[in-house]
């Protein structure tokens, strides 16, 4: 097939099936993290892979089947929001906010699929299930490897976690100017302290606490 200029334009397999399949990827989490699972379609993700759509369909099934493929957070993402929960407990507020949007808001391989979870968990059951078990396994591991001792740690860590992914819905789904607008680290400035009073109230008071309980 010629275009009007005379020059060849091909379209379906391309060379070698994992770089087919790595660049049908590629496209999907852009568009799912993008536009979320309902107005992403099989045809869009091809045009942006330069495929067929036919060709989406042979090596994913289905677009849930795509979806899910997509839905994949690297090792480097979570061991920082696991790293995020080790060191001194006056500094966790920071370190955790930090942590959270620096992940949410960095490379596209580790924000896309969390930005597609969050954006297809309003329409889309597998979405949602994948979303909450992936917040619920990063509690239960930050209640583990962190200094948290009181009883309601989960508590304090689930609660912890919806207020930084309220942030974030704040900044790239919902677009409120100020937020959208501000920097990570006048974000992490201003959040740090709420988030360490809930994760960090039932610590152990440093003795300036103390003596200043005693005047």
């Amino acid at each position: 097939m010629e275009n009007r200029a005379g020059t060849e334009t091909r379209r379906g397999r391309r060379p070698g099936t994992n770089t087919t399949r790595q660049a049908i990827l590629d496209a999907a989490r852009t568009r799912f993290a993008t536009d979320g699972f309902t107005s992403t379609t099989i045809r869009r993700i091809a045009t942006d892979a330069g495929v067929d759509a036919a060709l989406v369909m042979q090596f994913f099934k289905s677009k849930n089947d795509l979806f899910a493929a997509v839905m994949s957070i690297s090792p480097n993402a979570l061991a920082r929001f696991t790293n995020a929960f080790e060191g001194p407990s006056d500094q966790l507020g920071e370190r955790v906010v930090r942590a959270y949007l620096s992940v949410w808001e960095g490379a596209p391989e580790d924000s896309d699929p969390l930005m597609a979870m969050l954006r297809g968990a309003i329409v889309n059951e597998q979405a949602r299930e994948q979303l909450r078990e992936f917040i619920q396994a990063r509690l239960m591991i930050a209640v583990e490897s962190s200094s948290l001792d009181a009883d309601d740690a989960a508590l304090r860590a689930g609660l912890a976690s919806s207020m930084l992914v309220g942030i974030v819905v704040g900044r790239r789904v919902v677009g409120v100017p100020e937020l959208a607008e501000a920097n990570i680290e006048r974000l992490v400035a201003l959040a740090a302290p709420g988030i360490q009073s809930v994760l960090a109230a039932g610590a152990p008071p440093t003795d300036r606490d103390e003596g200043d309980s005693q005047r």
